[in-house]
């Protein structure tokens, strides 16, 4: 196997929690000791070398929405964009994640197709209907660490008390998007002015935060882990802290648009800025931030949705809601360090050890990792050609970014 020598690069390592600038030498995507056998060499000055990345959401489109995308595309471009762990949400058309043996299938075609490890939560209830609860232990069996009722409602409370009865008996996390249905109901944008003046249906933070006060209730009643995804509104953000000083056990993570994007981008019907839940405020959007280094919440995810673009072509309120996030997200992150938020290894740690920690899976990942060749002055515009996803349904379109992967060192 080859052996590549970069020479002077940027090591940022959180498992060491260690920031120095050395010669390196990979070997199957693994760092060995200094050889004189190099079989090439690569000038890593001004460059970062990072571990391979956790994304904790992201829809594939595969099964049944290949029109959208497919594990070879969305694997490939998550490969390539540094992301070698990918979860997924139990919500493909057809519903699956039901069924652990179906799921094991789905796992060995990521890896096959796409050269990703494919983690799937499994469903909380029977086809996501919401009333009975799901084979958990057969999940369990299947491989699934997590379940989720994913956007899904519930009938009724019992069912969720039930569920996460039954899943904290089996050691199993579970995940909610929160969202009151009742107080959404048929809301896509974020309730302001910039949804009123143009007359789209609203989904006002109340609907995530009354959510996730009852949820964290039943947490507590029931003494199940449980990990709280997508977090989009500043006042979740109080209620999140409150539960881990009470000794919850509780996580939570953040998607990268929602720390750069606000409602503002819905100006003029913008459809490609349609996404559940939806961009708030930029006081949201700083609090998050806050949050997000003061550690009340644990990760940031790319909560990718790829999407054909017939999807986007509708009037707002009935396109289909979405980001392509896979092929941005590293630019965006290098942004945040490029602003002072986070110094360059505390943002990977937020997306590689922050992540495989909430998912269950550090030891895995510390075996499975490679590593990343990153250039953080690079400056490239997202469009067509550049988005390696099937889906490039985006609002960042035509705009010029700086940083990049170079390179993706995998294990063979």
């Amino acid at each position: 196997m080859s052996i590549v020598k970069i020479e002077n690069v940027r090591v940022l390592d959180p498992i060491q929690n260690t920031d120095t600038v050395q010669t390196v030498y990979l070997q199957n995507g693994q760092q060995v000791a200094a050889t004189a056998q190099v079989d090439e060499t690569i000038d890593g000055q001004g460059k970062w070398l990072m571990p391979t990345m956790v994304d904790l959401c992201a829809r594939l489109r595969e099964p049944g929405q290949q029109q959208h995308g497919t594990l070879k595309s969305e694997g490939r471009a998550a490969r390539e964009n540094g992301i070698l762990h990918v979860i997924a949400p139990p919500d493909s058309k057809p519903i699956v994640q039901d069924n652990g043996a179906l799921i094991h299938g789905l796992q060995e075609k990521a890896m096959l197709d796409g050269g990703i490890y494919l983690d799937i939560i499994g469903a909380q209830t029977q086809g996501l209907n919401g009333k009975q609860p799901a084979n958990m232990a057969g999940l369990k069996k299947g491989g699934c660490s997590a379940v989720s009722n994913a956007n899904a409602a519930f009938a009724d409370d019992d069912v969720v008390i039930r569920t996460l009865e039954y899943a904290a008996g089996l050691g199993l996390t579970v995940v909610f998007y929160a969202e009151e249905p009742q107080i959404a109901k048929d809301g896509c944008v974020h309730e302001g002015f910039i949804a009123s003046r143009q007359g789209l249906p609203m989904i006002p933070a109340i609907a995530e935060t009354i959510a996730i006060a009852k949820y964290l209730l039943m947490i507590e009643a029931t003494g199940v882990r449980a990990h709280f995804g997508l977090l989009s509104c500043g006042a979740s953000v109080e209620l999140i802290k409150a539960a881990k000083a009470k000794g919850l056990l509780v996580t939570a993570d953040v998607a990268m648009h929602q720390l750069h994007l606000t409602e503002q981008l819905i100006d003029g019907f913008n459809a490609l800025a349609h996404v559940r839940p939806p961009l708030r405020s930029e006081q949201d959007k700083n609090l998050l931030r806050q949050a997000l280094k003061d550690g009340v919440i644990d990760a940031i995810c790319t909560h990718h949705e790829p999407l054909s673009s017939s999807a986007k072509m509708a009037p707002f309120a009935e396109t289909q809601p979405g980001i392509s996030a896979f092929d941005t997200y590293v630019a965006l992150g290098v942004q945040l360090v490029r602003e002072g938020l986070f110094t360059p290894l505390e943002w990977v740690e937020k997306v590689t050890l922050a992540p495989a920690k909430v998912a269950n899976m550090f030891e895995r990942w510390q075996q499975q990792a490679g590593w990343v060749l990153v250039d953080p002055e690079l400056h490239w515009v997202v469009n067509k050609e550049s988005i390696l996803s099937q889906g490039k349904n985006t609002p960042l379109l035509q705009q010029t970014l700086t940083g990049k992967v170079l390179q993706t060192f995998i294990p063979a």
